[in-house]
């Protein structure tokens, strides 16, 4: 049984947690996947790619599917893994839940889907070089610094769940928890 300190202590881990990745997500998804599209799009609709409109929709979709699994990604750091996506609050407990079951890097996915889904939507090739050099920064700091971080904080309990879930493209059916 844990006593009220114990209880306490977590409460007051997880609000910090919550505030924590409540303005880290002010600070960067919102402004890689919202101020910086706007700022080189201005949001205004060109012609569909291809003459297609049908990619239009293909665009919401990513972006209704992205926008919520970004905001589950990041409940899941602060509720389950008491810290924040930033590097300088990192979460205290692995993540493997959610998302996680499927992807070992969602809110990565997410903002790149977002973008692109945007790219879709507006007709606008900026947002398509943009997503895809983002993703590369992405990709770069994952295997650079990220992964050897995880691997050197929660050892073989990350190793396990890299090796069982993939780091950019999501598997269908999810990972089970032994």
């Amino acid at each position: 049984m844990r006593s009220q300190r114990q209880v306490s202590g977590t409460v007051v881990q997880r609000t910090i947690a919550v505030l924590g990745s409540a303005a880290f997500f002010v600070v960067a998804p919102c402004t890689l996947a919202g101020l910086v599209p706007w700022s080189i799009t201005g949001w205004h609709v060109q012609p569909p790619f291809l003459g297609l409109e049908l990619i239009r929709g293909l665009g919401a979709v990513m972006i209704l599917a992205g926008v919520p699994g970004l905001v589950d990604a990041f409940a899941r750091f602060a509720l389950l893994g008491l810290g924040t996506p930033a590097p300088i609050a990192p979460p205290q407990n692995l993540v493997v839940t959610g998302l996680y079951r499927h992807v070992r890097n969602p809110m990565y996915v997410a903002v790149t889907a977002i973008i692109l889904g945007q790219a879709a939507l507006l007709g606008d090739w900026r947002l398509i070089v943009y997503g895809a050099l983002l993703w590369l920064f992405f990709h770069v700091f994952v295997v650079a610094y990220e992964e050897p971080m995880l691997v050197q904080t929660f050892g073989k309990e990350y190793e396990a769940f890299r090796a069982a879930v993939p780091r950019w493209i999501p598997r269908m059916s999810p990972r089970r928890s032994k």
